[in-house]
């Protein structure tokens, strides 16, 4: 692995970010998007989200290879302490560590803000497929999230029905 750093997304990374996203709305379920986002769409969803939460890349030799970020959980004061976490790394940098390396940065990040609790949702196969297997949460239970609930058959995409879990993560003492 080359030189690795962890920085702020800025808007001029929407067209690497877009890329990255595509692979996983057009080839996988891993998300239930059906049409990969624009760059101008993703360069809005980046102005959004860093508004009040923390959107981070990671670059390996100066290429941008994944991102991460957080976002409201529920849009209730009472849950101003907890958040929604995501993590996408380019299909050709995977099993590199990378993630769990942008997760520990957004972790920290979001520690220094007063978070309390981490929550991830993930979609999830009854039965692993091309399009889908259970790594996602075998890669948050090693990063210390826990199974917190499963939907059954609520998302739709290659013309088969997925599964869908919430996973969290404690990292606050909640006084």
């Amino acid at each position: 692995m080359g030189e690795v750093i962890i920085r702020d997304a800025v808007l001029e990374d929407a067209k690497r970010l877009s890329e990255i996203y595509a692979f996983y709305v057009e080839k996988t379920a891993i998300s239930f998007e059906y049409d990969a986002p624009t760059e101008a769409e993703f360069r809005e969803r980046i102005r959004n989200t860093k508004r009040e939460y923390p959107y981070l890349v990671i670059e390996e030799d100066g290429i941008v290879q994944g991102y991460a970020y957080a976002g409201t959980f529920k849009d209730r004061e009472a849950y101003d302490w907890s958040c929604e976490v995501t993590v996408y790394v380019d299909k050709n940098a995977r099993w590199k560590g990378l993630g769990g390396q942008l997760y520990k940065a957004l972790e920290e990040n979001l520690k220094e803000r007063g978070m309390q609790n981490l929550y991830a949702c993930i979609a999830y196969p009854e039965e692993p497929d091309e399009y889908l297997t259970k790594n996602s949460v075998d890669f948050h239970e090693h990063m210390g999230y826990t199974l917190v609930g499963e939907f059954h058959k609520c998302g739709y995409k290659f013309k088969r029905w997925y599964n869908m879990v919430w996973m969290e993560k404690i990292i606050g003492d909640h006084r």
